[in-house]
Formats: structure tokens, C-alpha cells, sequence
């Protein structure tokens, strides 16, 4: 099993990535393969297209995902929003009934409000949404301090845990003749004709 682990920060090695490590420490010890996908600034220098290509690749070959973001005025970074219109316009089918995460990271403020828009988009292919014992988010100005929140270290490292349990469930249930449900064609309702 293997789960992507999306870097949304300007900064590679950041809280952000602090915060995914955490995650994928925990899916590692559970048996899962992990691999970080910095999306950066390239999703803002016309570097989209090809960066969603790589990304769809990628998940052709994931079991789950999760998508990490700094909070930027009380959003996800422009880079992250950016490429996660494009990734799941162009790859939804790659993401469909795929565990996910959202995680945030933050100085002080903005965190449940990036949050909730990470977490509609997980919603948007049906995924199963994996969650904590707490909102997905830590706290901190660089990495450092990152790991001093023992609070937000604990919350990453349960994503994990519950990650790697949502994996194997569902692993288990296929190999007990569980079908995965099969996704209707979308219906479109205007409201304005």
C-alpha cells in the first residue's frame, strides 16, 4: 500500500512538511509506503500542467492521500488551491474512493478555516475523509517549533494511525469480496436557466 503525502508550502522542508513527516512516520511503522510530492511554487509559474500530470501519475499507483498546506489568510496557500482545482478537474478519477487527509499548519490563526476547504475537496471525488481526535493542524513558526506542539505532534500522528487502519480495513474487505461502490455518472442541477 502507498499514500502521497502533497506538499502545498513554498518552503520544502517547512512546517508543512514537519507536519506530513509526522504523518508518514506513522504510516511507515504501520508497514504503508509513503512518498512526498512538493507542488511549491511551480503550481504559480505556469508549471501547472505538467506538475497535475506528475501528480495524476502518482496517484495512479496510491492508495490514499494527503494534502498539507500552511495557512495563508485563513486559506490553504494560492499554490495548493491552484493545484487542487486543477488536479481533481483533470484527476478526479485517480482520487476516487481514496482515503485522504487534510492537514494545516499555522503561525497563530486561520487553521479550521484552510481546513474545511482542503476537506471539500475530498469530499468532491467521494473519498473517505481520515481524521484525528482533533482538527488536522499544527502550530508553529518554523519547523522547531512544530514539533514543540505536543498537541499537534499527537494529532499527526493519530492521522497516521487511522490512515493505516482505513487502508487495511478497506484492503481486507475487498479480500473478502467487498465491492467498492461504483460512482454514478454526475447529474448537473442549474439553478438559473
Amino acid at each position: 500500500m502507498k499514500v502521497i503525502l502533497f506538499n502545498g508550502s513554498r518552503r520544502e522542508k517547512g512546517c508543512t512538511y514537519t507536519a506530513l513527516n509526522l504523518v508518514a512516520q506513522e504510516l511507515n511503522a504501520a508497514g504503508i509506503e509513503t512518498e512526498l510530492f512538493f507542488v511549491g511554487s511551480r503550481a504559480l509559474n505556469g508549471e501547472i500542467d505538467p506538475l497535475v500530470n506528475e501528480a495524476i501519475d502518482l496517484l495512479k499507483t496510491a492508495d490514499g492521500v494527503v494534502f498539507g498546506s500552511p495557512v495563508y489568510y485563513a486559506s490553504p496557500s494560492g499554490e495548493m488551491t491552484a493545484f487542487l482545482d486543477r488536479l481533481y478537474w483533470q484527476g478526479e478519477k485517480e482520487l476516487r474512493f481514496k482515503p485522504g487527509a487534510a492537514v494545516v499548519s499555522a503561525r497563530r490563526g486561520g487553521t479550521t478555516a484552510a481546513l474545511d476547504v482542503l476537506n471539500k475537496y475530498l469530499t468532491f471525488a467521494q473519498q473517505p475523509v481520515i481524521t484525528s481526535r482533533y482538527w488536522n493542524m499544527v502550530h508553529g513558526s518554523n519547523p522547531e517549533d512544530v514539533l514543540k506542539d505536543e498537541e499537534g505532534v499527537q494529532i499527526m500522528r493519530t492521522i497516521g494511525r487511522n490512515m493505516a487502519w482505513i487502508l487495511k480495513s478497506i484492503q481486507a474487505g475487498k479480500e473478502a469480496g467487498v465491492p467498492q461502490p461504483e460512482a454514478e455518472k454526475k447529474i448537473f442541477t442549474n439553478f438559473i436557466r
